[in-house]
């Protein structure tokens, strides 16, 4: 396993315009699952053979959780969601690169600049490969959500050691009323249920924040306290 690490340059946050946001990167060529799995417990996500975690002056507020998958209980409304997807076709394999997804892609971030504001981003085969597709080899999965016979949506996870990690979800806002958000976060932890796992990463948690809060939902968790490094060790706040 190789790797070699750096820092982005200072650029403005994607959710408080106020603060300049910065990451420490690791682009790592054959990374060991249980090498990642650490990873996971220190704040890293990874993104193609990118490793990252944010490391931004003065602000902490991006905090890595974990749900504690064996102890994980559907709310009602999480069962609504649930019922309501019935016809929704569930398929899960290694990933991989075609025009379905790629459009897929294109159409959700299109909508999100319309909806949230977000910066432009084309993106091709090569790119969506980069992104998506690379660096995955020994532990990525996708899951591909249809409705008759259409792709809908497309979830990027990693299975690692005891830990379960999203990195990535889009979809077709035509079928928003599915709630395919949270459908997706409900699929992923019951997998992680039946194949035994101990956590599941959604992601970093914003507290309150109305794009990042609602992972808070999705109870219990436990949230690190300290920024910790490869060999130091870490420390959790569990909320129920």
């Amino acid at each position: 396993m190789e790797y070699f690490d750096f820092f982005s340059e200072l650029h403005p946050c994607s959710y408080f315009e106020e603060l300049q946001s910065q990451f420490r990167y690791l682009c790592i060529k054959d990374c060991t699952p249980y090498f990642y799995n650490g990873l996971l417990a220190r704040g890293y996500r990874r993104f193609g053979e990118y490793y990252f975690v944010p490391q931004c002056f003065g602000c902490n507020r991006c905090i890595t959780i974990r749900n504690l998958v064996q102890e994980f209980n559907m709310t009602s409304s999480m069962k609504k969601v649930m019922k309501k997807n019935i016809n929704t076709l569930i398929q899960i394999r290694r990933p991989l690169t075609n025009d379905a997804r790629v459009c897929l892609y294109l159409k959700y971030h299109n909508k999100m600049m319309y909806k949230k504001g977000w910066s432009m981003n084309s993106i091709d085969m090569d790119r969506y490969t980069s992104s998506f597709v690379s660096g995955s080899e020994f532990f990525g999965y996708e899951m591909c959500l249809y409705r008759e016979g259409h792709l809908v949506g497309v979830s990027y996870f990693d299975i690692v050691e005891d830990s379960m990690s999203a990195n990535y979800f889009f979809y077709d806002h035509d079928f928003e009323k599915l709630s395919l958000g949270t459908l997706n976060i409900l699929l992923l932890l019951n997998l992680a249920r039946k194949l035994k796992l101990k956590y599941f990463y959604p992601g970093y948690w914003i507290k309150g924040h109305k794009s990042m809060g609602y992972k808070e939902r999705f109870k219990p968790f436990e949230a690190l306290l300290n920024e910790a490094d490869f060999f130091d060790r870490t420390y959790w706040k569990r909320y129920d």
